[in-house]
């Protein structure tokens, strides 16, 4: 997800060479259909997307319900709202009016699949964290090679290092997801959208999703 949920002009998603293309996974599949858990994957991608998007339009309504199915408005990003997508669909955790996200998520297919691609991006993302991970190991291991073996260098090193992961970690991370942990929903149908609870107990509800050409 990004603070804005509305393609923006300039983008990534604007050029023409990656712009995403309705048939491009079910083409992909048709060619690959031998290689085992394609079909997962691709649908993962696209069920991840989806995730992303229903939690910012939940966000701009103002639909986050409370108990008595009541919503009050709040901001377009939620700490409060968490997700699991799997290959068959998505854990929405939070509490959410069921109605509320009865439309939500259709809507958030629609915006998708019509051009708002930069729904299917998002700053919380578990993409984002292993991207900083990734970084901050990479440039610590970079800097301890080229410093000084000495105890100041190395720590003004590793501060540098953390530094720039913390810097890069949002561009990089929001990439990773553009082009590798999302995609497009164009083969996705909601099937259901049904309640149910955390290992805590907690309520969530589950967006179960199929495959279509």
């Amino acid at each position: 997800m990004t603070n804005t949920a509305s393609a923006q002009t300039g983008n990534f998603w604007d050029l023409e060479f990656v712009t995403p293309q309705p048939t491009q996974d079910a083409d992909l599949l048709r060619q690959l259909n031998f290689v085992p858990g394609l079909k997962e994957i691709l649908m993962l991608r696209q069920v991840h997307a989806l995730e992303h998007a229903t939690v910012w339009v939940l966000g701009e309504r103002g639909n986050l319900g409370n108990a008595n199915g009541s919503t009050t408005t709040r901001q377009s990003d939620n700490v409060t709202l968490g997700g699991l997508s799997t290959d068959e669909g998505f854990y929405l955790y939070g509490r959410v009016n069921l109605a509320d996200l009865r439309r939500a998520v259709p809507t958030a297919l629609q915006r998708l699949t019509t051009g708002e691609w930069d729904l299917a991006v998002h700053p919380r993302c578990g993409t984002n964290l292993s991207v900083g991970m990734f970084l901050t190991a990479g440039l610590a291991l970079g800097t301890h090679l080229l410093l000084p073996r000495g105890p100041i260098e190395q720590i003004i090193g590793l501060g540098i290092a953390a530094a720039a992961a913390t810097q890069l970690t949002p561009d990089i991370g929001s990439l990773a997801q553009r082009y590798l942990t999302t995609a497009i929903p164009f083969n996705l149908t909601v099937v259901d959208i049904t309640p149910t609870s955390d290992i805590w107990g907690r309520p969530a509800h589950f967006v179960q999703v199929r495959w279509q050409e």
